[in-house]
């Protein structure tokens, strides 16, 4: 049953973090996006730009924020590029990482370019 509810919690944080882009005028391109590389949660557009989102859930922002792996974020580098290969400009095209935090209230904390330390 714990695995359904993490499933369920971690669907349920995605449709939060989708929202809150909607509301703030980005278009949901894609939603748990899967290439050969991995999955990811979703692919976001504003503008010209695309921003792919990984969101993490937990019970405090910091908890959720230990989640994300060196390892994970290799495999969405490499998602993130396949998808990039389907746009017109290809890897030329404007993108971000983002981190989407959501915490056990369903507050959520966006982590704008995440991965560009």
């Amino acid at each position: 049953m714990r695995g359904k509810v993490s499933y369920l919690a971690g669907k349920a944080a995605e449709e939060s973090v989708a929202r809150h882009y909607d509301k703030t005028g980005h278009a949901i391109a894609a939603r748990r996006w899967r290439g050969l590389g991995g999955e990811i949660d979703l692919v976001v557009r504003k503008g010209g730009e695309l921003i792919f989102v990984e969101v993490k859930q937990s019970r405090s922002f910091e908890q959720a924020a230990w989640r994300v792996t060196e390892r994970q974020m290799r495999r969405i580098y490499t998602a993130a590029s396949e998808f990039l290969a389907g746009e017109p400009q290809g890897e030329l095209t404007p993108s971000r990482f983002d981190v989407a935090l959501v915490d056990g209230h369903g507050r959520i904390d966006i982590l704008e370019n995440a991965y560009a330390a």
